[in-house]
């Protein structure tokens, strides 16, 4: 069984849609049976990952960010993937971030499950509202709280410092791992970044022979051309 760990921050529009797609990617066909996995969902300040790699976010970019939201919503609608845009984006996904790490478990504190990843996407991602409006995140913890009493748990407090300590954490894994960008999903230390990594993904999972040759291993033996300075 191959454990796959996805790096998310629900800002990000492509981790919605990656997020949605990833069960349906990894089915079988009839010429290449299904691969038995299971899926960490890791919640990771965006930002930060930008920061360190000294990188503007595609929303930062004026021209970028006109297309970034016309492709996202034309992915949605071609891919049959409920896709709204909220009122203002971007936001600070903190509270969100921190409402997901507050249903993690004691035995995987960096990790919540795909329920409470799928609401706190949800949130953003459908409907068109205000994603980090007061009212609305009093409701979504208050559905959060209701599945971790199901469980027979209680949420942690969300601006806690354990919550806090953790989402620092995870972003430091993160970037230890070389995670650059959300939605990242990462297997036996390889990362697919991005949601049209789905398919090479999958191929991975199959055995696919290719990850073995200089496809996947030479590319750091590739020289550097020209480095442009800011």
């Amino acid at each position: 069984m191959k454990h796959i760990t996805f790096w998310f921050d629900p800002i990000s529009p492509f981790a919605w849609l990656a997020f949605q797609r990833l069960p349906e990617a990894l089915m079988g066909s009839d010429d290449a049976p299904g691969t038995s996995y299971t899926v960490r969902y890791r919640p990771v300040l965006f930002a930060a990952l930008l920061k360190h790699h000294g990188q503007l976010g595609p929303a930062e970019i004026p021209a970028k960010r006109d297309w970034t939201y016309r492709h996202v919503q034309w992915l949605g609608h071609s891919l049959g993937v409920p896709l709204d845009m909220p009122a203002a984006h971007p936001f600070n996904p903190l509270p969100l971030l921190r409402l997901a790490l507050a249903c993690a478990r004691p035995a995987a504190p960096g990790a919540c499950n795909r329920f409470v990843a799928e609401q706190v996407m949800r949130h953003v991602w459908e409907g068109g509202a205000d994603a980090v409006s007061a009212e609305r995140l009093t409701a979504l913890q208050g559905t959060l709280a209701e599945h971790m009493a199901l469980r027979g748990e209680e949420l942690a407090d969300p601006n806690g410092d354990d919550v806090k300590a953790r989402l620092r954490t995870n972003t430091e894994e993160a970037l230890a791992a070389g995670v650059f960008g959300v939605p990242t999903c990462e297997v036996d230390g390889k990362l697919f970044w991005g949601l049209d990594s789905l398919p090479m993904l999958n191929a991975y999972l199959q055995g696919d022979a290719w990850f073995d040759g200089d496809g996947w291993n030479g590319v750091a033996n590739i020289q550097v051309g020209v480095s442009r300075k800011a």
